[in-house]
Protein backbone atom coordinates (compact mmCIF):
# COMPACT_ATOMS: atom_id res chain seq x y z
CA UNK A 1 0.00 0.00 0.00
CA UNK A 2 1.03 3.47 -0.66
CA UNK A 3 1.79 5.37 2.59
CA UNK A 4 0.33 8.76 3.10
CA UNK A 5 2.91 11.36 3.75
CA UNK A 6 1.79 14.52 5.46
CA UNK A 7 3.58 17.55 4.18
CA UNK A 8 5.79 19.20 6.74
CA UNK A 9 7.19 22.61 6.80
CA UNK A 10 8.74 23.21 3.50
CA UNK A 11 12.39 23.97 3.74
CA UNK A 12 13.34 27.39 2.61
CA UNK A 13 14.06 27.63 -0.97
CA UNK A 14 17.25 28.91 -2.18
CA UNK A 15 17.52 32.62 -1.80
CA UNK A 16 15.13 32.75 1.08
CA UNK A 17 16.34 33.17 4.60
CA UNK A 18 14.38 32.17 7.57
CA UNK A 19 13.28 35.08 9.81
CA UNK A 20 13.24 34.25 13.51
CA UNK A 21 9.91 34.81 15.17
CA UNK A 22 9.82 37.28 18.03
CA UNK A 23 9.73 35.81 21.50
CA UNK A 24 6.35 35.80 23.25
CA UNK A 25 7.76 36.14 26.77
CA UNK A 26 6.11 38.61 29.24
CA UNK A 27 7.39 42.20 29.31
CA UNK A 28 10.38 42.76 31.49
CA UNK A 29 9.79 44.24 34.94
CA UNK A 30 11.87 47.23 35.98
CA UNK A 31 14.77 46.28 38.12
CA UNK A 32 14.48 47.32 41.82
CA UNK A 33 16.51 50.23 42.97
CA UNK A 34 19.73 49.50 44.81
CA UNK A 35 19.27 48.99 48.52
CA UNK A 36 15.69 47.69 48.25
CA UNK A 37 14.34 44.20 48.51
CA UNK A 38 11.35 42.60 46.87
CA UNK A 39 9.75 39.79 48.82
CA UNK A 40 7.25 37.56 47.10
CA UNK A 41 4.86 35.63 49.34
CA UNK A 42 2.63 32.92 47.97
CA UNK A 43 -1.06 33.56 48.31
CA UNK A 44 -1.61 30.40 50.32
CA UNK A 45 0.65 31.80 53.07
CA UNK A 46 -1.27 35.09 53.54
CA UNK A 47 -3.59 34.93 56.57
CA UNK A 48 -6.13 37.36 57.89
CA UNK A 49 -5.70 35.78 61.31
CA UNK A 50 -2.12 35.03 62.38
CA UNK A 51 -1.30 31.32 62.57
CA UNK A 52 -0.93 29.82 66.05
CA UNK A 53 2.83 29.88 65.77
CA UNK A 54 2.91 33.68 65.36
CA UNK A 55 -0.09 34.59 67.51
CA UNK A 56 2.10 35.65 70.43
CA UNK A 57 3.50 38.49 68.31
CA UNK A 58 0.06 40.10 68.13
CA UNK A 59 -1.02 39.45 71.70
CA UNK A 60 -0.54 43.15 72.63
CA UNK A 61 -3.25 44.11 70.12
CA UNK A 62 -5.84 41.99 71.89
CA UNK A 63 -4.87 43.43 75.26
CA UNK A 64 -6.01 46.94 74.27
CA UNK A 65 -9.67 46.03 74.07
CA UNK A 66 -10.41 45.55 77.80
CA UNK A 67 -9.57 49.22 78.55
CA UNK A 68 -13.21 50.25 78.21
CA UNK A 69 -14.31 47.67 80.73
CA UNK A 70 -11.53 48.79 83.09
CA UNK A 71 -12.59 52.46 82.89
CA UNK A 72 -16.21 51.48 83.40
CA UNK A 73 -15.30 49.47 86.47
CA UNK A 74 -13.35 52.46 87.87
CA UNK A 75 -16.35 54.76 87.33
CA UNK A 76 -18.63 52.25 89.02
CA UNK A 77 -16.27 52.03 92.00
CA UNK A 78 -16.12 55.83 92.25
CA UNK A 79 -19.89 56.19 92.13
CA UNK A 80 -20.29 53.45 94.70
CA UNK A 81 -17.83 55.20 97.02
CA UNK A 82 -19.62 58.56 96.66
CA UNK A 83 -23.01 56.97 97.34
CA UNK A 84 -21.60 55.19 100.37
CA UNK A 85 -20.18 58.45 101.75
CA UNK A 86 -23.48 60.27 101.18
CA UNK A 87 -25.37 57.48 102.88
CA UNK A 88 -22.97 57.54 105.81
CA UNK A 89 -23.33 61.32 106.14
CA UNK A 90 -27.12 61.04 106.03
CA UNK A 91 -27.11 58.38 108.73
CA UNK A 92 -24.74 60.46 110.89
CA UNK A 93 -26.96 63.53 110.47
CA UNK A 94 -30.02 61.51 111.43
CA UNK A 95 -28.27 60.13 114.52
CA UNK A 96 -27.13 63.62 115.57
CA UNK A 97 -30.63 64.98 115.07
CA UNK A 98 -32.39 62.31 117.14
CA UNK A 99 -29.70 62.19 119.85
CA UNK A 100 -28.97 65.89 120.28
CA UNK A 101 -32.26 67.31 118.93
CA UNK A 102 -30.75 70.58 117.66
CA UNK A 103 -32.80 73.75 117.67
CA UNK A 104 -32.24 76.90 115.64
CA UNK A 105 -30.79 79.86 117.54
CA UNK A 106 -32.96 82.94 117.92
CA UNK A 107 -31.88 86.49 117.07
CA UNK A 108 -33.43 89.88 117.79
CA UNK A 109 -32.40 93.55 117.98
CA UNK A 110 -32.38 94.88 121.53
CA UNK A 111 -31.41 98.51 120.92
CA UNK A 112 -30.23 100.93 118.22
CA UNK A 113 -28.48 104.25 118.87
CA UNK A 114 -28.22 106.50 115.79
CA UNK A 115 -25.80 109.37 115.17
CA UNK A 116 -24.91 111.55 112.20
CA UNK A 117 -28.39 111.74 110.73
CA UNK A 118 -28.83 115.47 110.17
CA UNK A 119 -31.63 115.75 107.63
CA UNK A 120 -31.53 119.56 107.54
CA UNK A 121 -27.96 119.75 106.23
CA UNK A 122 -27.28 119.54 102.48
CA UNK A 123 -23.94 117.80 103.13
CA UNK A 124 -23.56 114.02 102.66
CA UNK A 125 -24.37 111.96 105.74
CA UNK A 126 -21.96 109.93 107.86
CA UNK A 127 -24.40 107.82 109.85
CA UNK A 128 -23.41 105.66 112.83
CA UNK A 129 -25.53 102.86 114.28
CA UNK A 130 -24.67 101.26 117.63
CA UNK A 131 -26.65 98.04 117.47
CA UNK A 132 -27.16 95.51 120.27
CA UNK A 133 -28.02 92.04 118.99
CA UNK A 134 -29.49 89.33 121.22
CA UNK A 135 -28.51 85.75 120.34
CA UNK A 136 -30.18 82.83 122.13
CA UNK A 137 -28.78 79.30 121.88
CA UNK A 138 -31.55 77.02 123.18
CA UNK A 139 -29.65 73.73 122.70
CA UNK A 140 -28.64 71.55 125.64
CA UNK A 141 -25.70 69.79 123.96
CA UNK A 142 -24.62 72.12 121.15
CA UNK A 143 -22.35 75.16 121.38
CA UNK A 144 -21.71 77.77 118.68
CA UNK A 145 -18.37 79.29 117.69
CA UNK A 146 -18.78 82.68 115.99
CA UNK A 147 -15.74 83.04 113.74
CA UNK A 148 -14.04 86.09 112.24
CA UNK A 149 -15.22 87.42 108.89
CA UNK A 150 -18.78 88.39 109.77
CA UNK A 151 -20.63 91.39 108.36
CA UNK A 152 -23.51 93.56 109.57
CA UNK A 153 -25.18 96.08 107.25
CA UNK A 154 -28.05 98.52 107.67
CA UNK A 155 -30.24 99.54 104.71
CA UNK A 156 -32.91 102.12 104.17
CA UNK A 157 -34.95 101.69 101.00
CA UNK A 158 -32.13 99.61 99.41
CA UNK A 159 -29.55 102.27 100.35
CA UNK A 160 -26.61 100.86 102.29
CA UNK A 161 -26.14 103.32 105.14
CA UNK A 162 -23.41 101.72 107.28
CA UNK A 163 -21.39 98.54 107.81
CA UNK A 164 -19.68 96.68 110.63
CA UNK A 165 -18.86 93.25 112.01
CA UNK A 166 -19.56 91.02 114.99
CA UNK A 167 -16.92 90.09 117.55
CA UNK A 168 -15.62 86.51 117.52
CA UNK A 169 -16.80 84.54 120.56
CA UNK A 170 -18.07 81.15 121.74
CA UNK A 171 -21.65 80.74 122.84
CA UNK A 172 -22.16 77.78 125.18
CA UNK A 173 -25.28 75.66 125.52
CA UNK A 174 -28.50 77.21 126.83
CA UNK A 175 -27.04 80.68 126.64
CA UNK A 176 -28.26 84.17 125.81
CA UNK A 177 -25.55 86.57 124.61
CA UNK A 178 -25.92 90.30 123.99
CA UNK A 179 -23.21 91.68 121.75
CA UNK A 180 -22.81 95.24 120.54
CA UNK A 181 -21.47 96.25 117.18
CA UNK A 182 -20.68 99.73 115.87
CA UNK A 183 -21.71 100.32 112.26
CA UNK A 184 -20.36 103.30 110.35
CA UNK A 185 -20.98 104.90 106.97
CA UNK A 186 -19.57 107.89 105.13
CA UNK A 187 -20.44 110.17 102.23
CA UNK A 188 -24.01 108.91 101.98
CA UNK A 189 -25.98 111.16 99.65
CA UNK A 190 -29.75 111.14 99.81
CA UNK A 191 -31.97 112.86 97.29
CA UNK A 192 -34.67 115.30 98.35
CA UNK A 193 -37.46 112.77 98.05
CA UNK A 194 -35.74 110.34 100.43
CA UNK A 195 -34.98 113.13 102.92
CA UNK A 196 -38.64 114.23 102.92
CA UNK A 197 -39.80 110.66 103.43
CA UNK A 198 -37.40 110.16 106.36
CA UNK A 199 -38.58 113.40 107.96
CA UNK A 200 -42.24 112.38 107.64
CA UNK A 201 -41.56 108.94 109.12
CA UNK A 202 -39.58 110.43 112.01
CA UNK A 203 -42.45 112.79 112.76
CA UNK A 204 -44.74 109.75 112.89
CA UNK A 205 -42.32 107.86 115.17
CA UNK A 206 -41.77 104.94 112.78
CA UNK A 207 -38.63 104.89 110.65
CA UNK A 208 -38.04 101.47 109.02
CA UNK A 209 -34.62 99.92 108.45
CA UNK A 210 -33.35 96.53 107.39
CA UNK A 211 -30.37 94.93 109.15
CA UNK A 212 -28.55 92.07 107.41
CA UNK A 213 -26.16 89.91 109.43
CA UNK A 214 -23.86 87.26 107.97
CA UNK A 215 -21.62 85.28 110.31
CA UNK A 216 -19.46 82.19 109.77
CA UNK A 217 -19.96 79.76 112.65
CA UNK A 218 -18.84 76.30 113.71
CA UNK A 219 -21.14 73.99 115.63
CA UNK A 220 -19.65 72.15 118.62
CA UNK A 221 -21.27 68.79 119.32
CA UNK A 222 -19.56 67.16 122.27
CA UNK A 223 -15.85 67.30 121.42
CA UNK A 224 -16.47 67.59 117.66
CA UNK A 225 -16.50 70.85 115.70
CA UNK A 226 -18.12 71.04 112.30
CA UNK A 227 -16.92 72.90 109.23
CA UNK A 228 -17.83 76.58 108.81
CA UNK A 229 -21.51 77.30 108.32
CA UNK A 230 -22.77 80.76 107.33
CA UNK A 231 -25.58 82.09 109.50
CA UNK A 232 -27.84 84.57 107.71
CA UNK A 233 -30.09 86.86 109.74
CA UNK A 234 -32.33 89.54 108.21
CA UNK A 235 -34.16 91.84 110.61
CA UNK A 236 -36.84 94.38 109.79
CA UNK A 237 -36.63 97.03 112.50
CA UNK A 238 -38.49 100.25 113.18
CA UNK A 239 -37.18 103.07 115.37
CA UNK A 240 -39.05 106.06 116.71
CA UNK A 241 -36.42 108.69 115.84
CA UNK A 242 -33.00 109.21 114.28
CA UNK A 243 -31.04 110.10 117.42
CA UNK A 244 -28.86 108.43 120.02
CA UNK A 245 -31.94 108.13 122.25
CA UNK A 246 -33.94 106.22 119.66
CA UNK A 247 -35.95 103.18 120.70
CA UNK A 248 -36.80 100.05 118.77
CA UNK A 249 -40.53 100.10 118.10
CA UNK A 250 -40.61 96.70 116.37
CA UNK A 251 -38.24 94.09 115.03
CA UNK A 252 -38.81 90.88 113.10
CA UNK A 253 -35.81 88.64 112.30
CA UNK A 254 -35.62 85.73 109.88
CA UNK A 255 -32.91 83.09 110.26
CA UNK A 256 -31.24 80.84 107.69
CA UNK A 257 -27.97 78.99 107.06
CA UNK A 258 -25.68 78.12 104.17
CA UNK A 259 -24.18 74.70 104.88
CA UNK A 260 -21.41 74.99 102.26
Amino acid sequence: MTERVHPGDSPPTSGEHSVPKPATSSPEKPAPQPGTYVIQIPKDQIYRVPPPGNAHRYAHLSKRKPRRSTSRSCCCCLLTTILALLLTAAIAAAVIYFVFKPESPNYSIESVAIKGFNLTSPSPLSPEFDVTVRAHNPNDKIGIYYEKGSSVKVYYDDINLCNGALPAFFQPTNNVTLFKTALKGSEIELNNAVVRTLSDQQNKGAVPFILKLRAPVKIKVGSIKTWKITVKVTCKITVDKLTAASKVASNDCDYGVDLW
